[in-house]
């Protein structure tokens, strides 16, 4: 970095904290955070996408009904038999050349009912990609959040930008070695993106009270929660573009993934940016530099056992929370799923799904925010969980020969409300393990609560590959998964009754978005 900005940053520390939204350290946090949102959403969404072996995808008409079915004679959209092995599964995928028929009406119904052209899920990754992502925030969060007190918040975060170059490259080397090697070095770099994202991540929420001063610290937190959404909805929705842009309809899974070597090249030009970026923040010396490292802060520290020993309502809400975001994992596999091998919509479209829950999500926040001034915190709660069951049922729906009853057009809006009731849920709930807590414990209590929810997410990963087969040998439609998703949340929405008493709410962390 320049003198000149050396000298600026020096002069921050010497200072303390900024006490403006528009300084250049705060404006460069804001960038690293979102680029680094982008690339995280961005390169998972391609694997998630290249996870489910579908050889073609037909469009859809805004009724629902296919605009343009798989032609059985040319076998153009028979994905690899239910029974195989999954590697099997994505490097046999029938490919053709033959243009597919066009069909309308009852032609297309009769040819989405044969079993010919059923689409089906098997050999679907989704869960394993899942897993290997949040495996590393399971293992290794304690001791990143050890290293984020041990030594600069700002070293930290700087050196995770580093890392992200190194892993995003390896990316690229990997997509270019899938015809060679199969998708073992895609399922690597995911792992290695999620462990540099575990150690990024108490760095970045960690640094927050260190350098903005108490009356911008709200706003703020607001502000990184509002570009963090932006930065999902923008990366997951190029993903589908990007794939279509770049991998010819009908084109084996593993020689599909080879050319996606360039959307690789793209995540590593973002990360040498965000990189960049990062330099802009502010010195800050570390927080507690003699800290030895302890095996307790492996795992759950002994003083947060206690407290949730004794804080019944807290341990609830900490419950309550994972099984949100278990909720949340699943629903990103099951819109992906849907969208390909039931709907049979492009990548584009099926990208645009997903990034649409994000936009409802992020509404859903904004709106829960003056909700929670009107009405109490636990009537916002109550009307989050019923409409998150009420919504997936809703999406759960499928008529007879497996057309699904809201289609392409109709499942935007009900995917925006069920990210939406998410939030009315989620958010609250967030901001009370965030209060609960004494003070000397609260930043303890976030790095539990990430590692619970992130344990939540791995077992997401692992029930949707079981409820993959389930549906697979049962021959069940994709959106099925849904009404699964709805019978496990129908509980929370039925004894849950929180208890949102907070012990410190003029210290809360996190304001709503503006």
């Amino acid at each position: 970095m320049p003198d000149s900005s050396s000298a600026t940053a020096a002069s921050f520390t010497s200072s303390g904290p900024i006490d403006s939204l528009s300084h250049p350290s705060f404006v460069g946090f804001i960038a690293t955070q979102f680029f680094g949102a982008f690339n995280d959403n961005l390169f998972k969404q391609l694997l998630l996408l290249l996870a489910i072996p579908t050889a073609a995808v037909a469009t859809m008409s805004e009724n629902g009904s296919l605009d343009s079915a798989p032609d059985p004679a040319t076998n153009q959209a028979v994905v690899a038999p239910v029974d195989s092995e999954p590697e099997t599964d994505l490097t046999n995928v029938p490919s053709t050349n033959s243009s597919t028929e066009s069909t309308t009406g009852d032609t297309a119904n009769d040819t989405a009912d044969s079993d010919t052209a059923k689409p089906s899920g098997g050999g679907d990754l989704q869960g394993i990609a899942t897993v290997v992502f949040g495996l590393p925030f399971v293992l290794f969060g304690g001791l990143a959040g050890y290293l984020a007190d041990r030594y600069s918040k700002r070293t930290i975060i700087v050196t995770s930008k580093v890392a992200e170059i190194v892993v995003m490259g390896l990316g690229l080397l990997a997509f270019l070695a899938t015809p060679m090697i199969g998708f073992a070095g895609l399922w690597i770099v995911l792992f290695l993106m999620g462990l540099q994202s575990t150690f990024f991540g108490p760095g970045k929420y960690g640094i927050m009270p260190e350098m903005l001063s108490g009356n911008q610290l709200n706003r703020g937190n607001g502000l990184v929660l509002m570009t963090t959404f932006i930065a999902i909805i923008i990366g997951t929705a190029v993903a589908g573009p990007l794939k279509d842009s770049i991998i010819p309809e009908g084109v084996p899974q593993l020689e599909a993934a080879s050319g996606l070597w360039i959307g690789s090249l793209v995540c590593v030009g973002i990360a040498v940016v965000g990189t960049i970026t990062s330099l802009l923040i502010i010195r800050l010396p570390a927080a507690d530099p003699q800290l030895k490292l302890k095996a307790e802060y492996l795992a759950v520290p002994k003083p947060m056992r206690t407290l949730l020993k004794t804080d019944t309502p807290l341990l609830i809400a900490l419950l309550a929370s994972c099984v949100f975001w278990l909720i949340a994992g699943l629903t990103i596999q099951a819109v992906n799923s849907l969208g390909k091998t039931q709907l049979l919509v492009s990548d584009t479209k099926t990208s645009l799904m997903v990034s649409l829950i994000s936009v409802g999500i992020a509404a859903g926040g904004a709106a829960a925010g003056v909700l929670s001034k009107r009405l109490t915190d636990r009537v916002v709660i109550q009307i989050g969980m019923w409409g998150v069951v009420a919504f997936c049922a809703l999406m759960a729906i499928s008529l007879p020969g497996g057309r699904h009853l809201l289609g392409f057009g109709g499942s935007i809006p009900v995917l925006m409300l069920l990210g939406a009731s998410a939030a009315f849920f989620a958010i609250p709930i967030q901001v009370f393990l965030q209060a609960r807590p004494p003070e000397a414990l609260k930043g303890r209590m976030i790095a539990v609560m990430n590692q619970a929810n992130f344990f939540a997410i791995v077992m997401s990963g692992v029930l949707y590959q079981v409820l993959n087969t389930i549906l697979t040998n049962a021959d069940l439609p994709r959106s099925t998964v849904f009404g699964a998703m709805a019978v496990l949340f129908l509980p929370v929405a039925i004894f849950y009754r929180p208890s949102l008493e907070r012990t410190s709410v003029e210290t809360l962390p996190v304001a709503p978005i503006d």
